[in-house]
């Protein structure tokens, strides 16, 4: 194993040189930081995370715990909040919570094990109800991503849902629809809640009544076209929603914005190849990976600070399986 003495010698400085150039703890001249960088090149030297952590008094990275699902949004999340760790010299740890309150909480502790100077936490449905008690009490730094909860005392950063989703239904209703849908996905998330919140609001909003039947919490188009008086529009809450529709939709021979109108939670990248192009809200995924990144680096830095709670507005992609 190459040791920091080897790095030394090769190098032609004292062992005290290399630690400062590689922790940054004191000015070096810059030929002999370049020395030690090429020595380092040479020989592989990687030195000891933990050791290290124990004489800086922190790992240099951060724990994310997320569902890893296979889902477009979360592959992008995950990619932003990498390059801003990765931007501000830290590592990311990541282990899956698959969605569960119990697997959650053994993703937490491992990540609490290895160290990390803070953690992200996307919470399974049911908010984070056991992890987060533990985090607070043993105030680690701690940041929500996407599915935040109501609490005011814990920094999250996430999508708008409520009034973003009410604006869909009101686009709709606009367009003559008066049977309006909505399918979503697992119950108990919280984006899943909120959406559905959204929806109710945009009906009243629209002046139309609320109707349980016309709520497909089960990720399937069918029963809101199956009734006497089917939907003649539908709101996809995510997604993976979105495709399951297109597949219903096809197989039954309906024509989008025609026979059926379609707008979606989620821009999905192939949302202008089909035909009709797909209606969507955009998620400001880059801008909620980077905060969030920030948000965590801050409390780090300032465990004193107020919780901040920040909503960012998806974009409107306007197309034509709205009917339009």
């Amino acid at each position: 194993m190459v040791t920091m003495r080897d790095v030394a010698a090769l190098a032609g400085v004292s062992i005290t040189t290399v630690s400062h150039v590689i922790n940054e703890t004191r000015p070096v001249a810059e030929d002999t930081r370049e020395r030690v960088q090429k020595a380092i090149d040479e020989t592989g030297y990687t030195g000891d995370a933990i050791a290290r952590s124990l004489v800086m008094g922190g790992t240099k990275s951060l724990g994310l715990a997320v569902s890893l699902v296979s889902h477009p949004y979360f592959a992008e999340l995950i990619a932003a909040i990498e390059s801003e760790a990765t931007r501000n010299g830290y590592s990311l740890v990541l282990i899956d919570t698959r969605d569960t309150p119990e697997s959650e909480q053994t993703a937490v502790r491992m990540l609490r094990s290895r160290r990390v100077d803070g953690l992200l936490l996307t919470p399974s449905a049911g908010g984070g109800s056991l992890v987060l008690p533990e985090l607070k009490r043993l105030n680690i730094p701690t940041v929500l991503v996407d599915r935040l909860t109501v609490a005011q005392d814990i920094d999250q950063v996430g999508p708008e849902n409520v009034q973003a989703t009410s604006g869909l239904v009101k686009h709709l209703a606009e367009l003559g629809h008066r049977r309006i849908g909505i399918v979503c996905g697992k119950a108990g998330v919280a984006t899943t809640e909120e959406r559905i919140l959204g929806y109710r609001l945009g009906l009243g909003r629209a002046g139309l009544k609320w109707d349980e039947a016309l709520v497909s919490q089960s990720g399937w188009l069918a029963p809101l076209l199956d009734q006497e008086d089917p939907a003649t529009a539908v709101v996809a809450a995510d997604h993976l929603v979105t495709v399951g529709m297109l597949h219903e939709a096809r197989a039954r021979g309906l024509k989008l914005g025609t026979d059926l109108a379609v707008v979606a939670y989620d821009e999905v990248e192939w949302a202008t190849l089909i035909e009709p192009p797909l209606t969507t809200l955009a998620q400001p995924v880059e801008e909620i990976g980077r905060t969030a990144v920030k948000l965590l680096l801050s409390r780090i830095s300032d465990p004193q600070r107020p919780p901040e709670t920040i909503r960012l507005s998806p974009s409107l992609m306007h197309r034509q399986s709205c009917g339009c």
